[in-house]
C-alpha cells in the first residue's frame, strides 16, 4: 500500500533561486523535506564520503545552512528520491539538521538518470569509478529516450547517435566514453585501484578485456608479485587472454619483470596500508603521513648516532 506523501513547508528559496533551476519557464518551489523521507536515486555511482571536503561542507551548513536546494522526485512509497544531493542530505545528518531544502521534480526513469547524472559530473572530484559508471547510465537512458522517440516520431534527416550527443554535453570524446565504460568490466578490486592512484587508466582499460575468471587469476598475480601491471604488461596479457593463452602462473611471470621505473620504488600494498588509517584517508594523506613518521625516525636516529 502506497503512502501519501508527508506535509511538506513551503520556502522562500524561490524568491532566492528564481529561474536558476526552473524548467518551462517557470520558478522551481523549494520545499523542506525531512531528512528520513529522502533516498539515494537507485544504484548512483557516486560515492558520499566523510573526507576533508565533506567536513567543510558540515561546517558550512551548521553556520550557514544549505545555501543550495537538493533535486528530488517523489517515489512510489510516499518518500522522495535524491537525484542532487546526496552530499548535502548526509551533511545536513552530520550537522544534527531535521530536514532538506527540496526542489520536486516529477521525472521518468530516463529523465531522472540524465539529471542525477549530469548534475554530479559538476562536482570538481571524480574517481574514475564514479564517472565510468555515470557515463554508462547516462548513455543507456540517452539510447532508451531515442527508442522511445522513434516509436512516435519520424526520421527527419540524419538522427545524431546518443553517443554523439552526451559526448558534446559532456565534453569528453565518443571514443573516451567508450573507453570509460569499458572500465564498468572491472572487477572491483581491481577498479578500486584505480581509484586509489595504483593502477593508471590505460592499463586499466587493456585488462578489462578479461573474463571474470581471468581477472581473478590477475588479482591474485598481483598479490604474488607485489605489482600493478604497466600499460606494456596489461597488454601482453590481454592478448594472451583473449587467445585463450594465459594461466595465473603466467601472470605471476610477467607481473614479477623488473620494471625499470620501479628499480628505485619500494611499493606497499594497500589492503596492508588501510589498516593502520582512518577509512576517510586518501593514497595522498597515507603518504604525507608515512613521509612525516619516517622524518620524525630520522631526526631520532640522528640524536642516537651524536650521543
Amino acid at each position: 500500500m502506497k503512502k501519501e506523501h508527508s506535509n511538506i513547508q513551503l520556502s522562500s528559496y524561490d524568491d532566492i533561486f528564481g529561474g536558476a533551476a526552473a524548467t518551462d519557464g517557470k520558478a522551481d518551489t523549494v520545499v523542506d523535506i525531512p531528512l528520513g523521507e529522502l533516498h539515494p536515486f537507485r544504484n548512483h555511482p557516486f560515492k558520499v564520503r566523510d573526507d576533508a571536503d565533506m567536513e567543510k561542507t558540515v561546517e558550512s551548513i551548521q553556520e550557514f545552512g544549505v545555501l543550495q536546494p537538493a533535486i528530488v522526485r517523489p517515489d512510489g512509497d510516499g518518500g522522495f528520491e535524491i537525484l542532487s544531493g546526496h552530499r548535502r542530505h548526509h551533511a545536513c545528518e552530520r550537522a544534527g539538521l531535521e530536514t532538506l531544502p527540496c526542489i520536486v521534480r516529477d521525472l521518468d526513469d530516463d529523465a531522472a538518470t540524465i539529471l542525477m547524472v549530469d548534475s554530479n559530473l559538476q562536482r570538481e572530484e571524480i574517481l574514475p569509478s564514479e564517472r565510468a559508471f555515470a557515463f554508462k547510465m547516462k548513455l543507456e537512458a540517452m539510447k532508451h529516450q531515442g527508442k522511445r522517440r522513434d516509436l512516435t516520431l519520424s526520421q527527419i534527416g540524419t538522427k545524431l547517435r546518443s553517443d554523439a550527443v552526451m559526448a558534446d554535453e559532456v565534453g569528453v570524446s565518443r571514443n573516451q566514453i567508450a573507453r570509460y565504460i569499458r572500465l564498468t568490466n572491472l572487477h572491483p578490486e581491481l577498479l578500486q585501484l584505480v581509484d586509489d592512484k595504483l593502477m593508471g587508466f590505460n592499463p586499466a582499460y587493456e585488462l578489462s578485456f578479461l573474463n571474470e575468471a581471468q581477472q581473478k587469476d590477475l588479482l591474485s598475480a598481483i598479490d604474488y608479485a607485489q605489482a600493478i601491471p604497466s600499460l606494456s604488461q596489461a597488454q601482453r596479457i590481454k592478448k594472451l587472454a583473449l587467445n585463450g593463452e594465459i594461466t595465473q602462473e603466467g601472470m605471476n611471470i610477467i607481473l614479477s619483470e623488473e620494471k625499470k621505473q620501479d628499480l628505485d620504488r619500494v611499493t606497499l600494498k594497500h589492503d596492508t596500508l588501510k589498516k593502520y588509517f582512518p577509512k576517510s584517508y586518501t593514497p595522498k594523506q597515507m603518504e604525507d603521513t608515512i613521509i612525516k613518521l619516517l622524518e620524525q625516525w630520522q631526526r631520532k636516529r640522528d640524536r642516537d648516532l651524536t650521543r
